[in-house]
């Protein structure tokens, strides 16, 4: 959990640099410009994301089996498979960061939004290619050793690196957004030497260990990989999906000229919305291992106890923590990250919903990882394309135009709409796990009752 906020929270850098760019370059509407820039990179940075973590968790998961196995073999044919899947994603983004550089200027009707969109973007999407989606390799090997402290150090390693080098590119070369950019991409070079090393001595540990390998290999290790991966890295794609039509709505809605103001305020709520719920979705991936140990168990009961105990702890967490910052802390940060009226009024309006996104959010992130640890990621998947399609975008859209209707903020709006569509996708898969769970448990009863309801024969 401490690693999850310590990472979100170093993801505000990019932002407060952004901020800094309209005093520093002398041009007005520069600051909240950079700030729609890069909430519109959001999108984007999630798909980046999607990739990432679902080959990273296929991969490792592959390893993981093959290392305990003692099956060496497989194991090099793991590498070189991930390799392949590595250029084809490094090749598919930076094809897409040219598309963001030519279709930018197109799409964009506001050139200043335009011009730092193409620049943040660009680099961003095309040096995400080159510099984190070769970590994968490296990240899997330190993962599959269980080894969660190295991941969490290079993690770091690449925030405080992403600091300096911001710092450096923003205030001393004076290269305004493209620095910040620049930045992110470069601090991530830190991450990846730290990860292979890493990654080389638990691989010469494993191997000086192993004194009886075991032969077996995949006969198609590209798919055994994707098998895994593909699930979890579509989910993850719907989040961007969210995001992106969220920004798509806004900087086409009418009035025009309120479409920037509105984008940089939704970039601060969006932001603050995904540093507050870190906690939760930590909590959601350590729940995951935790349900995959019962459920090789039979111990279904369990996981629903499990499942109560962290719901309980997240609605705790929202009321005692997140209730009280976004109510005292959320008009401060608006001042602090723009200096544009309307920016800071929009934002000043929805720090209050960041309480409701967050009590809402935290149950679908629970649910969706209590079938994967169960290893069934479908149910996961399509909880996530009706939230997007079903309530999330459609509730935005409805908000926006009732806010119109009866006379009231757009951004009001906007926030009600997504906090309704986020609570409608919880509703539905906490209600879908916990039938699930119900049945399972009452599935294990039964030949408990049959027995004199002491233990099933396997446990003698």
């Amino acid at each position: 959990m401490i690693s999850f906020w310590l990472r979100s929270a170093f993801a505000w850098v990019d932002t407060f640099f952004a901020a800094a760019l309209e005093g520093l370059e002398g041009v007005a509407g520069l600051g909240d410009a950079s700030i729609a820039a890069i909430g519109l990179a959001l999108p984007f940075e999630f798909l980046t994301i999607a990739c990432w973590v679902g080959s990273s968790n296929g991969l490792t998961a592959r390893l993981a089996a093959a290392i305990g196995a003692g099956e060496s073999d497989r194991v090099e044919q793991l590498k070189r498979a991930s390799t392949r899947i590595i250029w084809v994603l490094c090749g598919g983004f930076l094809i897409l960061a040219a598309g963001v550089w030519w279709f930018s200027p197109l799409v964009l009707k506001d050139p200043l939004l335009a011009r730092q969109f193409q620049l943040y973007g660009t680099i961003l999407i095309g040096g995400s290619a080159v510099t984190s989606f070769w970590a994968i390799l490296p990240d899997s090997i330190v993962k599959a050793h269980q080894d969660t402290q190295g991941t969490m150090w290079a993690g770091l390693l690449s925030t405080f690196t992403n600091v300096i080098l911001n710092t450096v590119f923003v205030f001393v070369f004076s290269w305004g957004i493209a620095g910040i950019a620049a930045s992110t991409v470069l601090s991530r070079i830190a991450s990846l030497l730290y990860a292979w090393y890493r990654a080389a001595g638990h691989e010469r540990r494993w191997k000086a260990e192993l004194t009886a390998p075991q032969a077996g290999l995949f006969d198609r290790p590209v798919h055994a990989i994707l098998m895994l991966a593909i699930p979890g890295a579509l989910t993850y794609l719907l989040m961007s999906v969210e995001s992106l039509a969220v920004f798509g709505l806004i900087a086409n809605l009418p009035p025009q000229e309120l479409a920037v103001p509105l984008l940089a305020a939704w970039s601060i709520f969006d932001r603050a919305l995904r540093f507050l719920l870190m906690p939760g979705i930590a909590c959601s991936v350590a729940l995951l291992p935790l349900t995959a140990q019962h459920s090789g168990r039979g111990d279904f009961r369990r996981i629903q106890l499990e499942l109560g105990v962290a719901q309980r702890a997240g609605w705790i967490y929202s009321l005692v923590v997140v209730m009280p910052m976004s109510l005292l802390a959320g008009p401060w940060l608006s001042r602090a990250l723009s200096k544009t009226p309307e920016t800071q009024t929009f934002a000043a309006e929805a720090m209050p919903w960041i309480f409701v996104g967050v009590l809402v959010s935290i149950p679908f992130f629970l649910a969706r990882s209590t079938f994967d640890g169960l290893q069934r990621p479908r149910p996961g998947l399509i909880a996530s394309l009706i939230r997007a399609f079903l309530f999330f975008i459609p509730g935005m859209a409805l908000g926006y135009a009732l806010s119109s209707w009866f006379g009231f903020s757009p951004m009001h709006g906007l926030c009600a709409g997504a906090s309704l569509g986020l609570a409608a996708g919880s509703w539905v898969i906490h209600n879908w796990i916990s039938r699930h769970l119900k049945e399972m448990a009452a599935e294990q009863r039964q030949p408990a009752a049959a027995f004199g309801g002491g233990r099933l024969p396997e446990a003698d």
